[in-house]
Parts: structure tokens; sequence; C-alpha cells
């Protein structure tokens, strides 16, 4: 029988030095975010503009090796985030030799998590709860997720949730969200 893994702190700190914005306006949307790490953790801030777009986020670089998270069953983000429900993006190898990498805008597995409206909100996402989707889309393929090659990790505040309907916890306007740590959880 194999010991259970413990707790991983994935990203903290100067962990969060590489992790770049990625907005509406690939698309053409007008919002403006930024990411920044600051002593606190990796900070998104800026204007978030609904029309012809509406969204903000911060990713990881790709990651190279994959994360092999194959011994854990979670993700826990300490964020504070406003209120707002966050959008968690992850890229993996999938077992189709890497096709889904190809599809333009990537496959990812999301999930919706709802933060507190003030101070620190303990996000956990069990890969269970993971939905693969292209451009905020669902994908109706039989996918399975791989956390042996976690790809990408991001986190995005977008008008658009999980299932592809439109975020009852959207708010344009002003926004800033902190991510203090991403940890992998048995």
């Amino acid at each position: 029988m194999q010991p259970l893994a413990s707790e991983q702190i994935l990203f903290q700190g100067s962990d969060f030095a590489d992790w770049a914005s990625l907005n509406d306006t690939i698309m053409g949307g007008r919002s403006r975010a930024g990411c920044r790490v600051t002593p606190d953790g990796l900070v998104l801030d800026g204007e978030l503009v609904e029309t012809g777009g509406g969204f903000v986020s911060c990713r990881s670089p790709r990651l190279q090796p994959p994360l092999d998270l194959s011994p854990y069953s979670a993700l826990q983000l300490d964020v504070e985030g406003e209120g707002r429900t966050l959008k968690i993006a992850l890229g993996c190898r999938d077992g189709a030799m890497g096709l889904t990498e190809l599809i333009p805008g990537g496959l990812r597995w999301v999930v919706d998590v709802a933060t507190k409206p003030s101070g620190l909100t303990p996000v956990v996402v069990p890969f269970a709860d993971l939905r693969p989707t292209v451009r905020a889309k669902p994908v109706g393929l039989p996918l399975r997720f791989d956390p042996s090659g976690i790809t990408r990790i991001q986190v995005l505040h977008s008008k658009f949730g999980d299932a592809g309907d439109l975020n009852p916890g959207f708010r344009a306007g002003s926004i800033r969200v902190l991510i203090r740590s991403i940890r992998a959880l048995p």
C-alpha cells in the first residue's frame, strides 16, 4: 500500500514571478488588467469591460515538464476575490496524443468557484469536478482529466461560467483579486 501524499505548495510568493495576464483583448475586448507579484502573492488588477469580451485572467507559463499531481485529488487556492465567482482552468496532457493542445484556444479543464466578499477564501478544486471546455463552451467528447500532466494553471473572472452560461457572479468594472497560494491536496 502506497503512503498517502501530504499537501504540496505549488505556487506562493516569488513562485508566481513568471505568471502573466491574458485578457479579452485577444478576441477584440477592451478589458485592461495585469498580474504582478507582491509580498502577499499574485495580484490581478485592472478594469473589466463586459462589451466585446468580458474576461481577465492570470495564468502560469507552460509548465515544462508538466506537473505530476496524480498522488493528489484537488487543488486549494487561497484567494481574496471580492465576492466574485472565479473560474479555475487547468491545461493538461490528454490521452489523445496531445491533440487537444492543437485546438485553437486550447482545451481547458474548468470549474467555477465562489469567493467571500472580503478576506481570504480557501477555494478547494476537486479534480473530479473539472469539466472539459474550449473557449468557455463545454466539450461533449468522452475525455478524461489526467492529473499526471498539468501543463498550465489559470485563474479567470469571466462573464461565462464553466457550463458556458452567463456567470451570475460576474461584475464588470474595477477588479483586484489576490492569489496568496496554490497547493495540491491529497
